[in-house]
């Protein structure tokens, strides 16, 4: 199954009232359940939880987009973690960071790289604004739905 399939899937479980999807065909075996909570990942309602063998369960969230942004204290915002995988503030190990504190970003600038099975996969903005804190370190492992920015709308 191809990526372009499986976002078709977790959307239709995440827009629909089905609460568990399974497929299998040979080898691959895909499993969506919206509203469980898997021990190592933080509590997330309603959000689907896949799992896939032998395809990891990195690829199943949208690639190249941000999570929606949560409302926080202060008109603050967080921006969460699209996929599962590694966060990497630079693109390579000898680049500069794609965003600091303080750095105004324009809707579809890229924040930073999550690496998922060595696919590297951009996170960009929804909106434009400006980074108030980095909640990640580079190289740190990420769950869909971990907080990876605060930000302030603009």
């Amino acid at each position: 199954m191809d990526i372009k399939d499986l976002r078709t899937l977790i959307k239709i479980v995440t827009t629909t009232d089905i609460s568990e999807f399974e497929w299998e065909q040979g080898e691959e075996r895909i499993v969506i359940r919206r509203g469980q909570v898997v021990a190592a990942a933080p509590a997330v309602a309603a959000a689907p939880v896949v799992m896939s063998a032998p395809v990891a369960s990195a690829v199943a969230a949208p690639v190249a987009a941000v999570a929606a942004a949560e409302t926080v204290d202060e008109g603050f915002e967080t921006i969460e973690s699209p996929i599962v995988g590694t966060f990497y503030r630079a693109p390579s190990p000898d680049s500069d960071n794609y965003v600091e504190v303080g750095t105004v970003v324009e809707k579809g600038q890229t924040l930073c790289i999550i690496e998922a099975m060595k696919l590297m996969n951009e996170v960009e903005a929804d909106f434009k604004c400006r980074i108030v804190k980095i909640l990640k370190e580079n190289a740190q492992p990420v769950e869909y739905g971990d907080p990876l920015f605060l930000v302030e709308p603009i």
